[in-house]
């Protein structure tokens, strides 16, 4: 299955996770991209925020992304760190 399009994954709901809206649910604070094994970081100051989802399962394959956003494709790293 191809990922969504990013016009798409907006379509159906897939965009920023806030932790302060109430539709946030505690389980996606442990599935943040920063803990993906998918997210690769930018180079340089930005890349302590921002990141390119790697993962073509995923609705935001070929996007960067903010490291505390998320999506339901998240895979845990195999070293555990955030990066």
């Amino acid at each position: 299955m191809r990922a969504l399009t990013t016009r798409r994954a907006a379509d159906v709901g897939l965009s920023h996770r806030l932790t302060s809206a109430p539709a946030y649910r505690d389980e996606w604070y442990d599935m943040q991209y920063g803990g993906c094994r998918f997210w690769i970081a930018l180079r340089g100051q930005i890349g302590n925020d921002w990141g390119a989802c790697t993962n073509v399962e995923a609705a935001f394959d070929e996007q960067v992304r903010f490291e505390r956003d998320g999506c339901e494709a998240f895979a845990v790293r195999d070293d555990e760190l955030f990066a």
